[in-house]
């Protein structure tokens, strides 16, 4: 099976579970996320597991899929470890960005595609500019795809601030289509 045969299943969550072994097959740095903690408030899953909620979120579109896989996959080299015992993980975009780039190129992703990818990746947690949605709207409109999944795959705790900044985005891109 293809790594887009697994990510484009209707139940992604069942196909990458099903074909596990396979996926690590293709992306082998996957195991570095697989059951490390976060150790904060704003998540309460794991990072694979946060990862697999965020997956069932997305549509199915391999692009989105891909990204989501790979958004996090820089959390368990890029965090901090506090006194407390807790992590945070500032630089986890660019360090999961730099790891996307090596995976795709040894997929053999084209070099324009690998950047797309990785642009997207690097900005997941970046706030969606006026400017951005003005000057390039799918772009804007990517990023919000994959915030969305993301940020309701967040401790449901503390989710109201990002369901307010996903409303606001939203009611933005909907105005500038």
């Amino acid at each position: 099976m293809s790594l887009y045969e697994i990510l484009c299943e209707e139940d992604v969550v069942q196909s990458i579970n099903d074909n596990l072994e396979i996926l690590l097959n293709y992306i082998p740095e996957l195991k570095l996320i697989i059951g490390f903690e976060h150790r904060n408030k704003g998540h309460f899953l794991n990072v694979w597991d946060h990862t697999l909620l965020a997956l069932s979120l997305s549509e199915n579109n391999f692009d989105e899929r891909l990204v989501l896989l790979l958004h996090d996959i820089g959390k368990s080299i890029a965090y901090q470890e506090k006194e407390d015992g807790t992590r945070s993980f500032h630089g986890h975009p660019q360090a999961s960005a730099e790891i996307a780039y090596k995976i795709l190129k040894r997929l053999d992703f084209s070099e324009n595609y690998i950047n797309k990818i990785c642009y997207y990746i690097k900005n997941h947690d970046n706030v969606i500019s006026d400017d951005l949605i003005q000057n390039n709207f799918e772009d804007a409109l990517f990023l919000y795809k994959v915030q969305y999944c993301d940020s309701l795959a967040h401790n449901p705790d503390i989710l109201e601030k990002k369901k307010k900044y996903l409303k606001r985005i939203k009611e933005k891109l909907k105005y500038k289509k």
